[in-house]
């Protein structure tokens, strides 16, 4: 009996968003010698990082928020809206608690701060990397500190955290007028793919189960003006 060759982990590519050459340096050293692990690509800003992420496959995302030209804010929220697949490791100071929340809601998938040392970094795209979360400590008792501790109930937590973009919120009022993907997409001149996009986040940051739920809760909450 031939045994069966043993199949090779696949190396997980990394494309790196910094505009600091030592945090880039840094990371590149963290990763130098790894054999699962690879930066493929380094960016200085999100405009940047979008052209690659448009031209070149990755597996994971690494970025600051605070970047001249395009911050890490609008690069995560453009990577949403177009429907690119690839998971994001937020990696930034201990900032404005609103740009946290902002990123939680555009649904990435980790957030630990930029003097987090090689092991944690590793922990938590490892973490990232079979399908959970990995969100510092700090970041979550910060975010837990701003909603007034840890005795808020789910609902309360939901209606503190939800922020739509500009474009859910065009997508969302359509819906509440009962159009289909199809007339969503023609109204706003985008694919009806992206709209899908849209209502899947929107699920999401709600933690609604159909579309049904997201009605009712964007009329009780007022996300949108009617």
């Amino acid at each position: 009996m031939i045994d069966s060759p043993i199949t090779e982990a696949k190396m997980m590519n990394i494309l790196l968003v910094d505009d600091h050459k030592m945090v880039r340096d840094a990371f590149s050293f963290y990763f130098k010698d790894d054999d699962h692990y690879f930066i493929k690509a380094q960016a200085v800003n999100g405009e940047d990082a979008l052209k690659r992420l448009k031209t070149e496959p990755f597996d994971l995302l690494i970025t600051d928020i605070n970047m001249p030209v395009m911050n890490g804010l609008d690069l995560v929220q453009t990577i949403r809206d177009e429907n690119i697949d690839i998971n994001i490791l937020v990696v930034s100071m201990l900032d404005d608690i609103k740009n946290i929340k902002k990123m939680l809601n555009m649904g990435i998938q980790g957030y630990i701060l930029k003097d987090a040392g090689k092991e944690v970094v590793k922990t938590a795209l490892k973490t990232i990397e079979q399908g959970e979360h990995y969100f510092a400590p700090e970041v979550t008792q910060r975010v837990m500190e701003s909603m007034g501790g840890s005795g808020i109930t789910p609902k309360q937590r939901l209606t503190i955290e939800i922020e739509l973009s500009s474009r859910e919120k065009e997508v969302l009022k359509l819906i509440l007028d009962e159009k289909t993907n199809q007339e969503i997409a023609d109204l706003l001149f985008i694919s009806v793919r992206t709209v899908e996009g849209h209502k899947r986040s929107m699920l999401t940051k709600t933690g609604c189960k159909n579309l049904v739920g997201l009605t009712m809760y964007a009329i009780e909450h007022n996300l949108v003006e009617l």
